[in-house]
């Protein structure tokens, strides 16, 4: 089920990597380089796989952006968007 705009903005809160674009999470990192770039996305794939929610994702060098959305909601945000966002931001921390 979609989340209204409260929820979203509620969530984003304690997602500071996180921004809405639409109906869609999105966010962007920067790596030293390529290699680093590829280990974070090899990380994200593994979080996506365990979560079974999947990003849109952007790879140029070392840039990465994700874009998250639930596609059987209509492509819209729902907890399943947070959950996953909550857990990329994780990785960063590592």
């Amino acid at each position: 089920m979609p989340l209204t705009d409260v929820q979203i903005a509620n969530a984003l809160e304690s997602l500071p990597l996180w921004s809405r674009k639409g109906d869609s999470l999105l966010s962007q990192f920067v790596f030293g380089d390529f290699i680093e770039a590829f280990r974070f996305l090899t990380a994200v794939a593994f979080l996506a796989e365990k979560y079974h929610h999947h990003p849109v994702i952007h790879n140029v060098y070392n840039r990465v952006e994700l874009q998250l959305s639930t596609h059987d909601a209509g492509n819209k945000i729902t907890q399943k968007d947070i959950e996953l966002a909550n857990a990329i931001s994780g990785l960063t921390k590592e």
